[in-house]
């Protein structure tokens, strides 16, 4: 992959840091993101879909630890790369951030070649640990790192709320998803127009895919027939 495939989120309270750390990634061709604090970077992992999290430990109301924590718990964000940037002067346990489910660490300040030589070696691990995106289920596999879905070794693009509904159905087969969960992970606040949305995006994979994969469970939701 070249740096410009990569979406890397950089989550800080301070603007000096987000500003620095973004510069210097940005001129290595990056696509940089950027959230104030834990909440903002909850709200933004999903849309974002990035391959590198760089977190500040200190943050205010939600900290590094426990942002770490509830991306971790996010469908799909299991194995997104996660790194810690901390000062040396900080009370962090290193071991109480590999225990929330971080990568790394990086310690600040940090000049900018050593910030680019850490982001390389980290990115490196993209390619070797996404196994489970790319086993098949039922004949069908989905990657996320394309935007893409593969049937019978033939590439489909979907539009994104398909996509995402397919992913969100794929990634646990057999698992009935609520109606509610289905509005919640794919759709979250957006307004939702029509209480049917969810059975017109269904109808639509149907046709696109078939009718085999995805079974109605009546009055509950939705689930993918591994």
């Amino acid at each position: 992959m070249e740096n410009s495939d990569y979406r890397i989120l950089l989550v800080d309270d301070e603007e000096d840091i987000l500003d620095f750390v973004g510069y210097n990634l940005k001129k290595e061709g990056y696509k940089v993101f950027t959230a104030n604090n834990g909440k903002e970077a909850l709200k933004r992992v999903e849309d974002i879909n990035p391959h590198l999290i760089i977190l500040d430990v200190m943050m205010p109301e939600l900290d590094g630890i426990e942002t770490c924590e509830a991306i971790r718990e996010i469908d799909g964000m299991e194995n997104v790369i996660i790194a810690f940037l901390t000062a040396r002067n900080e009370d962090y346990s290193q071991i109480a951030g590999f225990d929330a489910g971080g990568d790394d660490y990086i310690n600040k300040p940090i000049k900018p070649k050593v910030l680019i030589s850490r982001v390389k070696a980290l990115l490196k691990r993209v390619g070797s640990k996404t196994p489970e995106e790319i086993e098949p289920v039922h004949g069908i596999v989905v990657d996320k790192e394309r935007y893409i879905i593969i049937q019978d070794d033939k590439e489909l693009s979907l539009p994104k709320k398909e996509f995402e509904l397919l992913a969100l159905l794929h990634s646990k087969p057999d698992k009935v998803f609520t109606r509610e969960e289905i509005y919640t992970k794919v759709w979250g606040d957006e307004i939702i127009v029509g209480d049917r949305t969810i059975d017109v995006h269904i109808r639509k994979l149907r046709e696109k895919l078939g009718d085999e994969y995805i079974r109605t469970v009546k009055g509950v939701g939705y689930k993918f027939i591994a």
